[in-house]
Order: C-alpha cells, then sequence, then structure tokens
C-alpha cells in the first residue's frame, strides 16, 4: 500500500515522499516500512508500543493511533508529525 511520509523523516526514506509497504495492520505496515527503512519505526512509535504522541497516522483519511487497526492493500497511510510550539 501507499505510504506518506513526512518531510522529517524522509531522512529513512532516502528523501521519498511515498514508499510501498505491506501489512495486514498498521501495525504490520510499520515493522514492513522499518524493515526497509531501518530506524523509521523508533522515530514514530514509543517503548510502550503506542504511537508517539507528537506523530499522527491517517488511513484513507482517518485518524488512527491502534496499530491493531486491520488495513486493506488498497489503503492509503499518511503519516504526520504534529508541531508544537509556545
Amino acid at each position: 500500500m501507499k505510504v506518506l511520509i513526512p518531510g522529517p523523516l524522509r531522512s529513512y526514506t532516502q528523501g521519498l515522499h511515498e514508499v510501498l509497504a505491506s501489512g495486514e495492520s498498521l501495525g504490520e505496515v510499520l515493522a514492513d516500512l522499518d524493515r526497509r527503512y531501518p530506524g523509521i519505526r523508533f522515530r514514530m512509535i514509543d517503548e510502550q508500543d503506542a504511537v508517539r504522541r507528537h506523530m499522527r497516522v491517517f488511513v484513507n483519511r482517518e485518524p488512527v493511533r491502534d496499530l491493531g487497526t486491520a488495513l486493506r492493500a488498497s489503503d492509503e497511510v499518511l503519516i504526520v508529525q504534529a508541531l508544537s510550539g509556545g
């Protein structure tokens, strides 16, 4: 499936903004991304196996936080790094 990568994570994907990954759940897709682009999963998932607070993941434009969310090959995953400041 198509995965859209935010600018801050493109150093892991050799600058690509769109990559392909496979898996039947969000967790499997992120694990596949990490096999293809080592280190990228750690930037998105914390030590408790949860999506980091500053990351947002959308599947077909719907927000998703559960790594067990089922996905289809035709789905589109968008990863967004939230901005913060004060």
